[in-house]
């Protein structure tokens, strides 16, 4: 008989994240905050054209690099190209985490935050939103004394939707003297707040953005690390030589070039927005404002029953009733305005 083979204590304590794998493709996907629209056919076409031996190629991504730091208006040197931002924040727990280290979160927030840093066994954390979503600052500012090694801090979060403005994020860095902020602005062309700007003024400064949500390159992951030059070269010696393939390079190229595109897909989600706000009171269901491209809503003790039907009908939304105690709260991902009325329409005859 085999010995067992040994297994990280971290892992062993983790909890399982279990996205869906399948069965999404023929419904409207309103859970996962992509791009209603899709990509831009300039992606398409750069897709079309790659050729056998760039795809046979270990991939050369310096000049989409520089193109991207242009595209972004920082230096070479303060930007690093990531497979999506989960790679980015991987690589800051790589970079910066042992085990034990505190690592800060204001909850409920992106899954991934918690996943990367629990791996590599640090201790979390946890301040948390309460009923009204408002920012836990006397819990946060508390933990700051304590001089946690990361925050990570989505700005807007998901899924409450709430984005602080550019003087609370200078109240922030200016306690967290001791440790690395990671801003993730995944959501920044909807909110249009960003301290990219700072990361000169701020050393312990990490930004993030994706291609996932206003580009729609979501199955390609695509993202970005913006830091201040000596931190990048520290964390470029922690990241694979090749995180980025050949195909996301290319259609990241291509994506920057179409700003119509991103352009089109702000006003759409702009529009649907205002639909849904609108829907929503009618039906008298309790919602809260949104920076990004989804809506948190209350849908009461009727919520896992209301997903469930609208998933039979082919509209999945995204059931986040475990992250608040039970309660039954749903968060919506703006899709197109006609797609909008097909949801409202789906739950004015399930209310």
């Amino acid at each position: 008989m085999s010995a067992a083979i040994p297994v990280r204590r971290a892992v062993q304590n983790m909890r399982a994240y279990n996205p869906p794998l399948e069965g999404r493709t023929t419904k409207l996907r309103l859970d996962f905050n992509e791009n209603p629209i899709g990509c831009s056919p300039a992606v398409r076409r750069a897709l079309a054209k790659l050729s056998s031996a760039s795809i046979s190629a270990y991939p050369e991504q310096e000049t989409v690099r520089r193109k991207a730091a242009k595209h972004f208006g920082v230096q070479p040197s303060e930007l690093l190209l990531t497979n999506g931002t989960d790679e980015a924040l991987s690589l800051v727990v790589n970079t910066f985490v042992e085990p034990r280290d505190r690592v800060l979160l204001v909850e409920p927030t992106y899954a991934m935050y918690r996943f990367y840093s629990e791996l590599a066994g640090a201790q979390i954390v946890s301040a948390r939103y309460d009923a009204t979503m408002l920012f836990p600052w006397k819990n946060v500012l508390a933990a700051f004394e304590k001089r946690p090694r990361v925050f990570f801090l989505p700005n807007p979060n998901s899924p409450t939707g709430n984005l602080l403005n550019p003087p609370n994020l200078r109240r922030i860095l200016n306690a967290a003297k001791h440790t690395v902020v990671v801003i993730d602005e995944a959501y920044f062309e909807f909110s249009g707040v960003t301290v990219i700007p700072w990361i000169n003024r701020h050393k312990n400064l990490i930004v993030t953005r994706t291609f996932s949500k206003t580009a729609g390159l979501a199955g390609l992951r695509l993202g970005c690390i913006f830091t201040h030059r000596e931190l990048a070269a520290t964390m470029r010696k922690a990241q694979s030589p090749y995180p980025v393939n050949a195909a996301a390079l290319a259609a990241g190229e291509a994506a920057m070039s179409d700003r119509k595109f991103i352009a089109r897909t702000v006003r759409e989600v702009r529009r649907s927005y205002k639909d849904l706000q609108r829907g929503l009171t009618h039906l008298a269901i309790q919602y809260f404002p949104s920076a990004g491209n989804f809506v948190l809503a209350n849908f009461g003790t009727r919520a896992k029953e209301i997903v469930a039907a609208l998933s039979r009908k082919g509209i999945l939304v995204r059931d986040r009733s475990s992250d608040f105690a039970g309660q039954g709260y749903v968060r919506i991902t703006l899709g197109t305005p006609p797609q909008t009325q097909r949801l409202l329409k789906e739950l004015k005859e399930l209310r």
